[in-house]
């Protein structure tokens, strides 16, 4: 019970944390610093990994993520844990409604660098505005949940090292590909991340 009190605690605060900096957001602090970042990050990439970095934007789609949640409650096999996908469609609606009204244009098409020739069908829903970014999001709710289970499993500590450090680059490469990409700045970037913290600490009360 004590250990549910400090989830719970815990996604309040992250929750508070993702309003305070989406409240400076809108305030446009962070214009010059973000068009900066992706130009560094753009000039320093070379677009030989583009192709790499959007098949990462597939992978961090609605449908895989979804796909991946039922997959972990299958492996809990808790009716229960059908309940994590509650903070899963919260947090989506949360993301729908700042990029409807959080005045945060996306990245020009200057800075686009898709290169695949298929999308989602998730990703033609286009709200409004790019804040927060939805991939990094559901890339941390998810990898929050996966990492869950691999601390709290009877697995070597060995194991469990190297797969929460496999979770770490692959949130890392996640994260960076929706800035290299053009596909938002980075304040969205972190706006996402930090409500995909908020959203996965309430969801361990389901597991």
């Amino acid at each position: 019970m004590k250990k549910k009190v400090v989830f719970l605690f815990l996604s309040i605060l992250f929750f508070f944390i993702f309003l305070f900096f989406s409240y400076l957001v809108k305030k446009d602090l962070f214009v010059q610093w973000d068009f900066d970042t992706t130009v560094r990050l753009q000039n320093h990439l070379p677009k030989k990994f583009d192709p790499y970095l959007s098949t990462l934007s597939l992978i961090g789609s609605f449908e895989v993520y979804s796909l991946l949640i039922l997959i972990i409650i299958f492996i809990r096999r808790k009716v229960i844990s059908f309940l994590v996908f509650i903070p899963f469609a919260f947090a989506h609606l949360v993301e729908i409604f700042g990029k409807a009204f959080l005045h945060q244009p996306a990245p020009p098409f200057l800075f686009h660098r898709y290169t695949l020739f298929f999308n989602f069908p998730s990703s033609y829903v286009q709200p409004g505005y790019s804040y927060p970014s939805g991939h990094s999001l559901r890339t941390i709710f998810v990898s929050f949940l996966i990492g869950y289970l691999i601390l709290n499993s009877k697995m070597k500590k060995i194991g469990k090292l190297i797969l929460i450090s496999a979770l770490f680059i692959f949130n890392f490469l996640m994260l960076l590909s929706r800035v290299t990409l053009g596909e938002h700045w980075s304040t969205d970037v972190i706006g996402g991340a930090i409500l995909g913290v908020s959203s996965s600490f309430f969801a361990f009360l389901f597991l």
